[in-house]
């Protein structure tokens, strides 16, 4: 009986001179097997090596951006735009790509645009020479637009950011926008913002339409004149035909790798615009300079304010604080009163180094604040200001907010100087209770304790209140006010208070009106003189009329 034809051992046959055998079948095999394997491996592992280069460069980035922006100065975000900001912290997604990625595709460019372009050279100088003169051309079209994209990309970018900052403040908004009605005109300025980007984008698209236009003009004019050398030179024998496919095979191995540094030459400008744009931050002179060394106080630690002039930088040009000569004790209770847009906000922040002097100093004892170190400054002294800030996270966490490790005896004693203590105790978890983004779930109230057992907390050397209860109910505004006194001993204590019940008790009031100091005294002296503090408070009960 015969065997099968295909298990027959029969002579192996000869293919391109070459013996074939089912031992050479099975070495292809397994060669082209090991080929999928090493190359899958390779990109596993190529990837792994990208992602881990990639985070170690965008947390680099991005870490140093904020630790810039944590040394800028105050009056810096007066003026910037939240979603502005979050625009610039995405374009170091640009930078990680193009260092990762993109600067890795552009070296298997250049090695293939070398390799393949030394074989055309060998094949015919002459199609070479056409290839690379027309690739220069093609250059120099990209080139050509590469100005107005420019242009473009910083007013998208401008654009994204007023975006971003008009979706946040919808989102962030929508309360007051419900309570006021103003759903129709708030979406409508989103619009607005939407067609800016629409003809933005239009813009570019036209100009990408008209470079890509001119791009495929001089490809195809380049390679179509490639062609007709090639089979003029086929025709006069100059090349076989099998030459002239190579070359036709080369060309296209060619077109992609200028394809790709031409399009390294737009990520170029991406990044660089994204560079220029990181580097308006970084270029920003920070808040602290040599001169603020010192980080100890005087013996004396009285608080001299001397002739001080300040104004805001913007379109406003008269002075929020003019001519002011203050004398805060130490370890006394100063109390700063007058109508809404006297300067009394102005004067605590300026006490606290936000901006610099117009004109005049302050000096604690007989150092002037600008040679005090501010982060050390700061860490003296503890704030509640009006748009005081509550973290997404513990009620815990958020009064002992620079602490790594929380001390419970201070962290309860604080809950219950800012009479807050039971409210947070008959939480579920107690000081674990999450707080949501920018003091969610909390009334007005509420969040005004717990900064002040933030302070409390902190148990700093000088005290700045600026209306720090003035959304208290009367009752809790009393209970914290006594238990305040015991804390402010020791301490130099400002507070910027319209009622009379948190100001009455202080060791000296002072009455600012129009940016001016108008009166200095206790609460029975001012009271006596029936001058312009008493004009302030003459409507609350304890005066009359």
């Amino acid at each position: 009986m015969k065997s099968p034809p295909f298990l027959s051992k029969k002579t192996p046959k000869k293919l391109f001179g070459v013996e074939v055998g089912i031992g050479f079948i099975w070495l292809i095999l397994i060669a082209q097997l090991m080929l999928i394997l090493s190359r899958t491996a390779i990109d596993f592992i190529r990837r792994k090596i990208l992602l881990h280069i990639s985070t170690r460069i965008n947390v680099s980035l991005i870490s140093d951006f904020f630790i810039k922006l944590m040394k800028l100065p105050m009056k810096f975000f007066d003026t910037k735009l939240t979603g502005d900001l979050l625009q610039r912290i995405e374009d170091h997604r640009r930078i990680e790509n193009f260092l990762t990625a993109q600067t890795l595709g552009m070296l298997f460019s250049v090695f293939s645009f070398i390799v393949f372009g030394i074989v055309l050279y060998i094949y015919s100088l002459t199609i070479f020479l056409i290839f690379i003169i027309g690739s220069i051309i093609y250059g120099f079209w990209i080139v050509v637009f590469l100005k107005k994209r420019r242009i473009l990309d910083y007013k998208f970018f401008e654009q994204q950011g007023i975006n971003r900052n008009v979706v946040y403040q919808l989102i962030n908004g929508m309360q007051e926008i419900k309570l006021q009605g103003c759903e129709q005109r708030k979406r409508w300025e989103w619009e607005d913002v939407q067609a800016n980007l629409f003809d933005v984008n239009l813009k570019s698209l036209t100009l990408r339409q008209n470079q890509e236009a001119g791009s495929i003009l001089i490809n195809e004019l380049k390679n179509t004149l490639i062609t007709v050398v090639a089979a003029a030179a086929v025709i006069n024998g100059n090349l076989t035909l099998g030459m002239m496919l190579a070359i036709q095979y080369i060309i296209g191995q060619l077109n992609s790798p200028v394809e790709q540094i031409l399009g390294f030459i737009y990520q170029w400008q991406d990044v660089s615009i994204s560079l220029d744009r990181m580097n308006e931050i970084h270029t920003e002179q920070n808040e602290e300079d040599d001169n603020r060394e010192i980080v100890q106080l005087p013996h004396k630690s009285d608080i001299h304010i001397e002739n001080l002039c300040f104004k805001y930088d913007g379109a406003r040009a008269d002075y929020v604080l003019n001519n002011i000569n203050l004398r805060i004790p130490q370890g006394k209770v100063t109390a700063i009163v007058g109508a809404s847009g006297s300067g009394k906000t102005t004067l605590i922040k300026l006490l606290l180094g936000y901006y610099s002097l117009n004109e005049g100093k302050i000096e604690v004892g007989n150092v002037n604040i600008d040679q005090f170190n501010l982060a050390w400054w700061r860490t003296m002294c503890g704030t509640v200001m009006q748009e005081g800030y509550l973290f997404s996270d513990t009620v815990a966490r958020n009064i002992a907010i620079s602490e790594d490790e929380v001390d419970l005896e201070r962290l309860r004693y604080a809950a219950r100087v800012a009479n807050i203590s039971d409210y947070i105790e008959a939480l579920p978890l107690g000081y674990n209770t999450l707080i949501g983004q920018d003091g969610q779930g909390v009334s007005q109230g509420q969040r005004q304790r717990i900064l002040i057992a933030r302070v409390v907390y902190k148990n700093p050397q000088f005290v700045f209140f600026d209306e720090a209860t003035n959304a208290l109910d009367a009752n809790n505004e009393k209970a914290i006010v006594e238990n305040l006194q015991d804390f402010y001993r020791g301490k130099t204590v400002v507070v910027v208070a319209h009622r009379l019940s948190t100001v009455k008790n202080a060791d000296q009031i002072v009455v600012l009106d129009g940016g001016t100091i108008v009166e200095i005294g206790s609460h029975e002296e001012l009271t006596i003189k029936r001058g312009k503090y008493y004009e302030l408070v003459k409507n609350q009960l304890e005066l009359g009329s």
